[in-house]
């Protein structure tokens, strides 16, 4: 792959990771237009590098926050972490078992392949983005309502529906959740970001699972280091970059009031994605 495209996908990852767009709908859209396959070791290894950039993006920007938070902050993010993945497991199972065996008859095909299909990615993008939408036009900017067990589990339940979309913003729908919850919007944002540090970790590990099960182990080990590991670390650098000013960039417009805007984005770009899914 040229440094080009490895420079170019870090930095949609880096930035749509982060704004409240949906990157793995950006990423899919971006590799079929570069004709890249996402199946190949050499960019699944990438994808978790790019995860693993952003990952260190967010907690090198919020960590002075969090470190002033007190201790309820944790015991909410465990409360919305444990409904994030009961949800997330059983609807993945529901879908599977309904979709891909019921009307698919693929009993062994994986939940990711179905999502990533670009009409269902257009209609997840616009989904989240009449979310962000409706929730920026009842945004209060005196709000004080504090975080409670139950608005945790609302943003964890959420956050667990949003999982096997592809394009269904996790950010995008956990802050506006919080937000139309009268939670601040400062906090609503510590928070989703928060529970993204707790899930990054899980989905690295799995895509890094992926690429062993697709190359097998022998495979893999026996890859020149400079074809995996080079363009890998390059991606993570300019990812981690990408993902502080994208972070700059949404406090900016959380606290401006331009919420709304982010979800006017989403939907132009779920048509745009749509027409594209027919060329």
């Amino acid at each position: 792959m040229s440094i080009f495209k490895i420079v170019l996908l870090s930095l949609i990852q880096g930035v749509a990771e982060l704004l409240p767009i949906s990157s793995s709908a950006h990423v899919i859209v971006a590799e079929k237009w570069m004709g890249l396959d996402p199946s190949t070791p050499e960019m699944t290894f990438l994808l978790v590098m790019l995860h693993t950039g952003t990952m260190f993006s967010v907690l090198f920007y919020f960590w002075p926050r969090w470190r002033k938070l007190k201790m309820d902050f944790l015991k909410m993010i465990v409360i919305a972490t444990a409904f994030t993945g009961v949800v997330g497991l059983l609807l993945k199972k529901l879908i599977e078992k309904v979709i891909l065996e019921s009307f698919l008859g693929e009993s062994q095909g994986e939940i990711e392949q179905l999502f990533k299909s670009l009409p269902l990615i257009s209609a997840s993008l616009l989904l989240v983005g009449l979310l962000i939408f409706f929730s920026g036009l009842k945004d209060k900017k005196g709000a004080k309502k504090a975080l409670s067990s139950k608005m945790s589990i609302l943003v964890g339940i959420v956050q667990g529906l949003c999982l096997p979309f592809r394009g269904f913003s996790r950010s995008g729908s956990t802050i506006s959740t919080a937000i139309l919850g009268g939670v601040p919007r400062q906090l609503a944002e510590d928070f989703s970001f928060a529970l993204a540090v707790v899930l990054t970790p899980p989905i690295i590990f799995l895509e890094f699972h992926r690429l062993l099960k697709a190359s097998g182990a022998d495979g893999f080990v026996g890859a020149e280091v400079s074809q995996l590991v080079l363009p890998g670390l390059m991606g993570m650098f300019f990812s981690f970059i990408a993902g502080l000013f994208a972070l700059r960039w949404l406090s900016a417009w959380l606290e401006q009031g331009k919420w709304k805007y982010f979800g006017v984005y989403c939907i132009l770009a779920s048509g745009v994605i749509f027409g594209s899914s027919f060329f």
